[in-house]
């Protein structure tokens, strides 16, 4: 016996799960409102244009699943003031450095002589140190639950190794503090398409306190786009039936505990803290920060990194597309003032940003 051709066993699961969906949308009867959390998914459903697949009553909406995005502007601001110090070698992440400030960004403070590179890895930071000691370097630490392991992995070599060259500027978030933020903020949800790789770690039982609350489902979802299409059928299937609860559709990833290992060496590094968020404001226990012993690798402390007062960037509604508010088009900037070539908010520069993704695909 042969295999069908796998193009032909991916369409034929496209058309039965379009077939779902139909069935699980016209039994909920109602318009719906489902958030994928995730940028990367944002970019799936571009890709693939799933939303044209989507019975017309279900509208998908995106989330603050951006680490870059929700980052705040007085992060931002204070990251600069951070490139400025004389002597320091600040390493970051890609799409970190072409995110505008009021005035500046870190691709022009580069471009005005600022040591700033970019890495792919926190590793990379902390080899740099420990090749050049006389070298001052920064790594500038954000996104979820998902990269802040590697962060605290590297930020205890360092205190086990006793390199006293290297700082961070802590800037993690935690997603689900996020979503109830979402929820308490006005936006109407009626079900979370929730993070795969965030998922991966703190595992599916994190978003159960949150479905109780709001009785509302949600599904963790792989990236591909069968995965997506799947994980929104999940969701309508548990919509019409009245469930709520966090379930699983990356069964292939997504564990019951998630990754004790990975979230043990995040605690042994950090602690929760309050975080200030793009759009969503300060948010209770949604961050991490240093532990007290391993507060002398603080970049902020270290090199007096002023506080800010909080600031926007003028007319940009990157905030209110992270809450739900608004789609990516209702922002005024969108394509005419904001393109990826002349971004003005984060959401138009992230590889995972949602107005990215909204110009790319339409």
């Amino acid at each position: 016996m042969t295999c069908p051709p796998f193009e032909e066993s991916v369409a034929a699961r496209t058309r039965h799960m379009r077939e779902r969906l139909a069935r699980a949308a016209g039994a909920v009867g109602r318009h719906v409102r489902v958030m994928e959390v995730c940028g990367t998914h944002t970019h799936a459903i571009g890709r693939g244009g799933l939303r044209a697949m989507l019975p017309g009553n279900v509208e998908l909406v995106s989330g603050p699943g951006c680490p870059v995005c929700v980052t705040s502007q007085r992060d931002i601001e204070r990251m600069l003031v951070l490139a400025r110090h004389p002597g320091l070698t600040v390493c970051t992440f890609g799409d970190m450095i072409r995110v505008p400030g009021i005035t500046s960004s870190l691709e022009r403070e580069r471009s005005a002589g600022a040591d700033i590179r970019v890495v792919y890895s926190p590793v990379e930071a902390l080899a740099l140190a420990e090749r050049e000691p006389e070298r001052e370097v920064a790594f500038l630490a954000v996104g979820f639950e998902t990269t802040s392991p590697g962060v605290a992995s590297v930020l205890l070599q360092a205190h086990g190794r006793a390199v006293a060259n290297l700082s961070v500027y802590a800037s993690h978030k935690l997603i689900v503090p996020a979503m109830h933020a979402v929820l308490d903020g006005g936006s109407r949800i009626d079900g979370f398409v929730t993070p795969g790789h965030v998922s991966v770690v703190i595992g599916p039982e994190a978003y159960e306190a949150l479905s109780t609350q709001y009785s509302i489902p949600c599904v963790a979802t792989g990236f591909e786009p069968i995965d997506v299409l799947e994980g929104i059928g999940m969701l309508l299937e548990c919509m019409a039936e009245g469930r709520t609860g966090s379930f699983v559709q990356y069964t292939r990833a997504v564990k019951p505990g998630g990754n004790r290992r990975a979230w043990d060496t995040l605690l042994r590094a950090f602690e929760v803290a309050d975080a200030e968020w793009r759009g969503l404001g300060a948010i209770p226990s949604s961050g991490l920060r240093l532990k007290p012993e391993l507060r002398h690798f603080d970049a902020v402390a270290r090199y007096a990194v002023p506080d800010i007062e909080p600031v926007d960037l003028p007319g940009c509604r990157c905030g209110d597309v992270l809450k739900g508010l608004i789609h990516p088009p209702e922002c005024p900037l969108f394509r005419t003032a904001c393109t990826p070539r002349n971004p003005i908010g984060p959401c138009m520069v992230s590889s995972e940003g949602s107005c990215a993704a909204r110009y790319r695909y339409g």
